[in-house]
C-alpha cells in the first residue's frame, strides 16, 4: 500500500501564490507519473498537472504559464507551486501517484482564492 499526505492549501488573495506537496510513502516498487487534479462541489475532478518519471510535463490549458509541477525523486514528493492565482482556481486539489499497476490518491486539500 501507499499513503499520500497533502499539505498546503489556504485561503490566499487573488493574485497570491500558494505550493501544495504531495509525500508518497509506503510499498513503492516504483513512483511512475505523479500529479495533480481537482475538484468543485458539483463538478468532475479535472486534471490540472502532471510529471512522469522521466520528467515530462503536461498541464491543463487554464493554469498554464500560472502553476509549476516538480518531484523530488528522493523524498517521493511532487509540489504544484501556483501563482497568479484566481477565484476560478478554488477546489479541493487531490495529488495521485501511479505505483504498483495502479493510481493512488491524496485525501485532498482545500485551496480556496478570495479577497
Amino acid at each position: 500500500q501507499v499513503q499520500l499526505v497533502e499539505s498546503g492549501g489556504g485561503l490566499v488573495q487573488p493574485g497570491g501564490s500558494l505550493r501544495l506537496s504531495c509525500a508518497a510513502s509506503g510499498s513503492m516498487f516504483r513512483l511512475n507519473a505523479m500529479g495533480w487534479y481537482r475538484q468543485v462541489p458539483g463538478k468532475q475532478r479535472e486534471l490540472v498537472a502532471t510529471v512522469t518519471s522521466g520528467g515530462n510535463l503536461n498541464y491543463a490549458d487554464s493554469v498554464k504559464g500560472r502553476f509549476t509541477i516538480s518531484r523530488d525523486n528522493a523524498k517521493n514528493t511532487v509540489y504544484l507551486q501556483m501563482s497568479s492565482l484566481k477565484a476560478d482556481d478554488t477546489a479541493v486539489y487531490y495529488c495521485y501517484v501511479d505505483s504498483n499497476l495502479r493510481r493512488y490518491w491524496g485525501q485532498g486539500t482545500q485551496v480556496t482564492v478570495s479577497s
